[in-house]
């Protein structure tokens, strides 16, 4: 999430020349062991703004390490015994709410009715985790490729692949819930809704910003396999309409295993992905209105000479600024690329060469931007290494803190607080949650008792101490207040 002031990158001939907003440092390596030992590796940010990361070791376990002052610490397995699905193209997943931590995975072989898909928490920035917790409670129907994200609460709000009993049939998205901090799941709802199955080799992305909650997918629609996005506004409970926002009509008959990713600003969902709609495997940007008014899909670079193919895009944004990193082969020659916009609005236009990432055998990368800062990870096949590397940009524009979702500060009161405590609603649009929060990132969930446009909230379990109290209305606008409970 992501923010900018910079000159915009400018294709040049047909080749890369950006003038370069970012400053990006060294690049370090997490961890190094073998090429089995580094896939698929996924970044989140904790609310200092450092970096979670999780990488697997082919088809057996996931690791997580963090940053700790100056460098990374030692991985460790978070998938306790289990013998989990990893791949460079596909696997664990990741994301974080403050010092809460998930990671969502999947036992192999996949498509086996006794084996399932699972979450793992830790809530005290990683360095302790639960044993895993069963996500798909869908009898001998089969899961495959479990995301997670994090809703407003921080709670974890997860999506798999679903299939018939028995067979890699009726191939859907569906979203489940949880609403104690990864302990245990509802039962799924059904998300991807475009009239096909889903290509059921095609990884998903699922996002959750306020009371939205989007399901992009790669469809199936007769070997047309476009983007398609499921909508939610009640916090992933329904899925009710889905949107095309893939206009490439891309037909092929063999499975092209790679997937979108995106998130929501405003009425506008951003999605990238690899089409080869064009005859060479191109990413496309698409920026299409939640409310139906007209966006806009396009190609980020089109082809140049020397361009063999583009694949596994990931994006994230900070305010109305955005990057997308992903996997490039020019002239026999792989490397990460990225395509930075200080204003996402505009779309995004050409491209640089990360630092450190030209190989013959750089796999996969993922993103993380907080307003200032971008986070870049990638999985190196020729070193065995998980690599890192951060990189800087000005930040000076008032717009970029505007775009992000609104927030305001509320009066509680008493403050402190003993056995209650109550807000007077006023303006405020309804509650969709409500919940404290103390030093520690622990969430704790409140139910309010609503009259006469005042919620009192129950302090009853609740140990003394500092906390922030939360307020979601309808709109997706952000209250909160310091609390002191004595």
């Amino acid at each position: 999430m992501k923010q900018l002031f910079t000159t915009l990158f400018i294709l040049s001939m047909g080749t890369s020349a950006f003038s370069q907003a970012i400053t990006w440092g060294t690049p370090v390596s997490i961890y190094s062991v073998d090429a089995n030992h580094n896939n698929h590796p996924r970044i989140a940010l904790n609310r200092s703004g450092d970096p979670y990361v999780i990488f697997g070791q082919t088809d057996t376990r996931v690791y997580f390490s963090r940053w700790s002052v100056s460098a990374f610490t030692t991985p460790v397995v978070v998938s306790g015994s289990l013998t989990v699905f990893s791949q460079s193209w596909a696997g664990p997943d990741l994301a974080a709410y403050g010092d809460t931590v998930y990671v969502s995975m999947k036992v192999t072989p996949e498509m086996t009715s006794t084996n399932y898909s699972y979450l793992a928490h830790s809530y005290n920035g990683g360095m302790a985790f639960a044993a895993p917790v069963r996500i798909d409670n869908i009898g001998s129907d089969l899961s495959r490729f479990p995301i997670v994200t994090t809703t407003s609460t921080g709670n974890p709000l997860v999506s798999f692949m679903k299939f018939d009993s028995g067979t890699m049939a009726n191939a859907r998205y569906v979203v489940c819930r949880s609403s104690d901090f990864g302990m245990s799941f509802s039962g799924d709802v059904l998300a991807s809704k475009s009239t096909s199955p889903v290509c059921d080799c095609c990884p998903a992305t699922l996002i959750s910003s306020g009371s939205k909650a989007i399901m992009l997918y790669r469809d199936n629609n007769s070997n047309i396999r476009d983007i398609w996005a499921g909508l939610s506004n009640d916090g992933g409970m329904t899925f009710p309409n889905n949107v095309r926002v893939d206009t490439t009509n891309w037909n092929i008959t063999s499975c092209p295993a790679s997937g979108p990713d995106g998130f929501v600003m405003g009425d506008s969902i951003y999605s990238v992905y690899m089409s080869s709609a064009s005859g060479t495997a191109l990413v496309n940007m698409s920026k299409e209105s939640i409310s139906g008014m007209s966006g806009f899909n396009n190609r980020i670079t089109g082809p140049f000479t020397g361009l063999s193919n583009q694949n596994y895009p990931r994006i994230d944004h900070a305010g109305n600024a955005a990057v997308a990193v992903w996997v490039q082969n020019v002239s026999g020659t792989r490397y990460i690329a990225y395509s930075f916009a200080p204003d996402i609005a505009t779309g995004l236009t050409g491209y640089s060469i990360l630092p450190g990432s030209t190989s013959s055998a750089v796999m996969d990368a993922d993103v993380a931007v907080a307003p200032g800062v971008v986070h870049v990870v990638w999985e190196d096949d020729n070193s065995g290494k998980v690599m890192y590397v951060k990189g800087t940009y000005p930040v000076g524009s008032t717009a970029a803190v505007a775009a992000q979702p609104a927030k305001t500060v509320i009066s509680v009161y008493p403050n402190p607080a003993t056995n209650e405590f109550s807000v007077a609603l006023g303006n405020i649009d309804g509650i969709s949650s409500c919940f404290l929060s103390d030093i520690t990132g622990r969430i704790i969930p409140l139910q309010p008792v609503v009259k006469n446009s005042t919620a009192v909230f129950s302090l009853k379990g609740i140990a003394k101490g500092s906390y922030y109290f939360v307020l979601e209305d309808l709109k997706g606008t952000m209250h909160y207040s310091k609390l002191v409970v004595e």
